[in-house]
């Protein structure tokens, strides 16, 4: 492709996320346009780096989006189409295919949204994960039962993060479960719950290689956290333990067998009692709650800039270089707060490195050069903020509207 032309990435937001991609993209020289969700018209975006911008009432509604992006198509030359958020990915999918882009397509698609998918693939790939079974047929969900133990998890297969999960004692908790859900039993599976901690790994992939990557380990597990509330914490793993570096071999072998060819990545495991890591889920795109930051304050790396670069290189057909990483350690604790703008200024610890602005939330990240002060100052500020700040709000089965 020649170099002088100029390339035109669309990209989906059903969230406000994603500026840091947007002005790295326009920075580059590419012609951006913004697809968002009309209930995102009054969010901050950056207009100077974005030269078209339009609003729909839903992103994922189609034909609707495939005749809007088709519209656009008519008098414009998209070049990429890239996702902002989790439930962007398989929009972008369908239009990649339906235009026939470069890109993650419907079929693979399937291993980064799909929960039965990405489990099936992994074990496969000889990859552990929690005993599961479809909810599709009921005699094998019963032989199921009759050989694992409860408790059980029922989880939406397509959800983002702890969105939609009940957890389940016994068979009669699940089959009033499954009367409720009634035709939509088929878009959920059922797993074994393993009590351990839960650990993420946040990436960047080009070219179907991994060329960065970092372990954290949450506080309490997140789907915890979203049921039953309490403080959101994760922090960066020591490099030279034994976890990161497992996690890090188990996430390079899942990227290869999910066939993940280009741009961020977040895939979740969870170490039982037994000391094995076990795969619980991924997703081709950045680390929502924040997780970009402490990527970022721990590395100097922002996964939404060379993401925006790993597109750009492969469009004009040039290599990408991920830039050098420092290797310093971060933490990150968020929290729903009863006021509506917490006073967070008695946080005067100079590994304070930033704030969250939003209402009715506090958070902070901290970053050192020293593992244990972060984990020392991350034990000290949960207490605060679960004394000062903490709010409680039932969880959602469904994103809201």
């Amino acid at each position: 492709m020649s170099d002088n032309k100029t390339l035109t990435i669309l990209c989906l937001a059903s969230y406000h996320k994603g500026t840091a991609f947007l002005r790295k993209a326009k920075e580059l020289g590419c012609h951006v346009i913004l697809v968002a969700k009309d209930t995102l018209k009054d969010e901050d975006w950056p207009d100077e780096s974005i030269d078209e911008c339009f609003f729909m009432p839903d992103l994922t509604r189609r034909p609707d989006i495939i005749y809007a992006v088709s519209y656009l198509a008519r008098e414009r030359q998209i070049d990429r189409i890239v996702p902002l958020d989790d439930y962007d990915v398989e929009t972008a999918a369908s239009l990649r295919e339906h235009l026939r882009l470069p890109g993650i397509g419907e079929t693979l698609v399937r291993y980064f949204r799909d929960k039965l998918a990405m489990r099936m693939q992994a074990l496969r790939a000889g990859i552990a994960v929690p005993a599961f079974i479809p909810v599709i047929n009921y005699d094998r969900i019963r032989e199921f039962m009759a050989h694992v133990s409860p408790p059980w998890v029922l989880k939406p297969r397509s959800e983002a993060g702890a969105m939609g999960i009940k957890k389940i004692h016994d068979p009669e908790q699940l089959w009033r479960w499954l009367d409720e859900l009634g035709d939509e039993q088929s878009f959920f599976l059922l797993e074994q719950y393993v009590a351990g901690d839960v650990y993420h790994v946040d990436g960047i992939v080009s070219e179907k290689k991994v060329v960065f990557a970092l372990a954290h380990r949450y506080g309490a597990p997140p789907m915890n956290v979203a049921h039953e509330g309490g403080v959101f914490v994760t922090r960066t793993l020591s490099r030279a333990s034994g976890e990161a570096r497992e996690l890090l071999t188990l996430n390079k072998q899942l990227m290869k067998a999910l066939g993940m060819v280009r741009g961020a990545t977040h895939t979740e495991f969870i170490r039982g009692q037994d000391g094995t890591f076990y795969f619980l889920e991924t997703a081709a795109r950045v680390g929502g709650a924040n997780i970009d930051r402490l990527v970022e304050a721990a590395t100097g790396i922002n996964l939404w800039e060379e993401w925006a670069k790993i597109e750009v290189a492969n469009l004009r057909g040039e290599s990408y270089d991920v830039p050098h990483a420092r290797e310093e350690y971060a933490g990150l604790l968020v929290c729903l707060a009863q006021q509506e703008w917490p006073d967070l200024s008695s946080f005067t610890e100079s590994e304070v490195v930033w704030r969250l602005r939003k209402r009715h939330h506090a958070g902070l990240i901290l970053a050192s050069k020293d593992v244990k002060r972060v984990e020392s100052l991350l034990d000290s500020y949960v207490m605060r903020f679960a004394q000062d700040f903490l709010a409680v709000a039932p969880p959602l089965d469904k994103p809201p509207a």
